[in-house]
C-alpha cells in the first residue's frame, strides 16, 4: 500500500474513513469512526456487468455522495492489489483491470487519500482477534483468503485459483456458480471438506469464515472456527491506515 498522509483537522480520534467492500454480486459502503465502527447506514448497490474500472468510479462517488462526511477511503478489490494498483480480476475480466492505479484514481476523483486492498485481507482485517495464526475465508462470488500471524498480514495467497477436489479450484469448488448446480447439503459437505484441507496446509489456530454465502453454513463446525460478519468487508478498511 502506498503511503498516504491524511490531512485532517478532526484530530485522530476524529478522523473517518469512506470504506468501501467491491464484491461479485455487490458494491458496500459506509463511514467509520476511528475505531473502526460503522457511523452512518451501509449502502449496497448491484455490480453490473460487464464491469470496469470507469464503472467502479461512477459507483463509489455515488456511494460516496450518499454518506456523511470524510476524511480518507479505504477499499476491498477481489484479486491481487499491489501498490494501490490492480494486477488480477478474475470475477471482471483481468484485462480490462490490469495494472489499474485504483487507489490513484479515486483518490484523484473524491479528492481525498485512497488505499485498496485485497477484499479478503480487509475482511480479515475486521474480524481477526489478533492472536496467533489466525486464516480468514470468504465465500461469495468466489473464495477469498487471507492469513494474519499475531495480527500481522501475510503476502497475499490467492487459494481461490488451486485445486482442491478433481481438479476443481476453490472457487469452482465453492462459489456462487457451484451452490447455484449443488444442493445446500453437498454444499455444506465442500465447506466442510475445504476446512480439513485448508487446516492441515496451514495448521491454524482460528479460522473465520464470511463473505455472503457464510450464512449458509449449517450444522455444528469446529471449535476453532468461526462464522465472521459480512460487514468485517467494510469495518476492516479502518486497519489500511494503522501505521
Amino acid at each position: 500500500m502506498k503511503k498516504n498522509t491524511v490531512s485532517t483537522n478532526r484530530g485522530p480520534s476524529k478522523v473517518r474513513t469512506l470504506a468501501i467492500d467491491i464484491g461479485g454480486t455487490g458494491i458496500k459502503g459506509s463511514i467509520l469512526d476511528s475505531r473502526g465502527k460503522m457511523v452512518a447506514e451501509r449502502i449496497r448497490v448491484k455490480t453490473p456487468y460487464p464491469f470496469r474500472p470507469n464503472n467502479l468510479l461512477t459507483i463509489i462517488q455515488k456511494i460516496a455522495r450518499s454518506l456523511p462526511a470524510y476524511d480518507r477511503i479505504s477499499m476491498g478489490f477481489p484479486g491481487v492489489v499491489r501498490d494501490g494498483c490492480i494486477i488480477t480480476a478474475p470475477h471482471f475480466n483481468t484485462k480490462h483491470w490490469k495494472r489499474c492505479p485504483l487507489a490513484e484514481r479515486v483518490s484523484k476523483l473524491l479528492k481525498k487519500p485512497a488505499r485498496v486492498l485485497n477484499d479478503a485481507d480487509v475482511q480479515g482485517f475486521g474480524a481477526i482477534k489478533g492472536r496467533g495464526l489466525e486464516v480468514v475465508l470468504t465465500l461469495g462470488t468466489g473464495v477469498g483468503s487471507s492469513i494474519f500471524t499475531d495480527g500481522k498480514l501475510a503476502p497475499h495467497m490467492e487459494l481461490a485459483h488451486h485445486p482442491i477436489h478433481d481438479n476443481k479450484t476453490y472457487d469452482e469448488y465453492l462459489g456462487n456458480d457451484a451452490l447455484r448446480r449443488i444442493d445446500r447439503k453437498k454444499w455444506n459437505q465442500r465447506v466442510r471438506h475445504m476446512i480439513a484441507i485448508v487446516h492441515t496446509l496451514l495448521n491454524y489456530d482460528t479460522l473465520y469464515i464470511g463473505g455472503g454465502n457464510a450464512k449458509k453454513i449449517t450444522g455444528k463446525l469446529p471449535s476453532n472456527v468461526r462464522i465472521s460478519s459480512n460487514d468485517a468487508g467494510i469495518t476492516g478498511g479502518v486497519h489500511l491506515w494503522d501505521k
